[in-house]
């Protein structure tokens, strides 16, 4: 009594596969699930986001596709040398982009291999060295003299800046110039400046082409190569593509071109 309807069930499962294998048609020519797949995919892939719009979209150039295949089919345009020459290198590229990814897959980036060119990266990272400075400005050799007198007695260097420091610049925020490299400044500035301890200030006045500076260090840092984890995607596309040039130097090696 039950045979039926698993006749039902078995008919229905077969229609349930068959819409999902051949997404619609054009004058009966299928347009396979498959195919809409694959395109969705590789908008993903240029990251696109899959919405229900993008799959229509994608359905939608297929089906005008087809539609200009056929006729295309009926003017004898897929019996042309160019067709024909066109049809061959897409299918070479394919299956060689196939490859390469087969080949990366079955040979996935190791942590010991993205830590060993992590190494390389970080062996070849220039230290940084960042200088967050203030200064005072003033006219004459005398001027600044006296404002490292004014200094030694105590007076504070952001109080001093702002009464006596030319720069319009940082006088108002007691002479600091905020976080920069030793090449932002004029050379006299900053062979200055590199050479202070954290929190010292020049015992004689720096001469530039502006006048007279008084400089104090007041922090310096240090910029390290960035962590692992943070160059961990560039890093394995490095390794990927140092493998990619393997594979297709071996190929080439064994391969008759002549």
């Amino acid at each position: 009594m039950n045979f039926p309807l698993k006749k039902t069930l078995i008919a229905v499962s077969l229609l349930t596969a068959t819409a999902c294998a051949f997404a619609t048609s054009v004058n009966g020519v299928a347009i396979s699930q498959q195919r809409i797949d694959a395109i969705t995919r590789m908008m993903e892939a240029q990251g696109q986001k899959s919405t229900p719009e993008m799959a229509q979209m994608v359905k939608d150039q297929l089906i005008t596709a087809e539609i200009l295949r056929q006729e295309a089919v009926k003017k004898g345009l897929d019996k042309s040398a160019d067709y024909l020459a066109e049809i061959e290198n897409a299918k070479a590229m394919a299956l060689a982009n196939r490859l390469i990814k087969e080949h990366l897959r079955t040979n996935p980036v190791t942590d010991a291999q993205a830590r060993a060119e992590y190494d390389k990266v970080k062996a070849e990272f220039p230290e940084r060295k960042s200088f967050d400075a203030s200064h005072i400005l003033v006219k004459t050799e005398a001027e600044a003299k006296a404002v490292i007198e004014a200094l030694k007695k105590g007076k504070p260097f952001a109080q001093l800046a702002k009464e006596k420091s030319l720069d319009p610049g940082s006088k108002d925020n007691g002479g600091n110039l905020g976080w920069n490299e030793p090449g932002t400044f004029v050379a006299p500035f900053s062979e200055a400046m590199v050479k202070l301890a954290k929190g010292q200030v020049t015992a004689t006045p720096v001469k530039t082409d502006f006048g007279f500076h008084i400089i104090k260090l007041n922090d310096v840092k240090v910029e390290a190569a960035p962590p692992l984890e943070t160059l961990r995607p560039q890093l394995e596309q490095r390794i990927q593509s140092q493998r990619i040039e393997a594979l297709i130097k071996s190929l080439k090696a064994s391969a008759k071109v002549q």
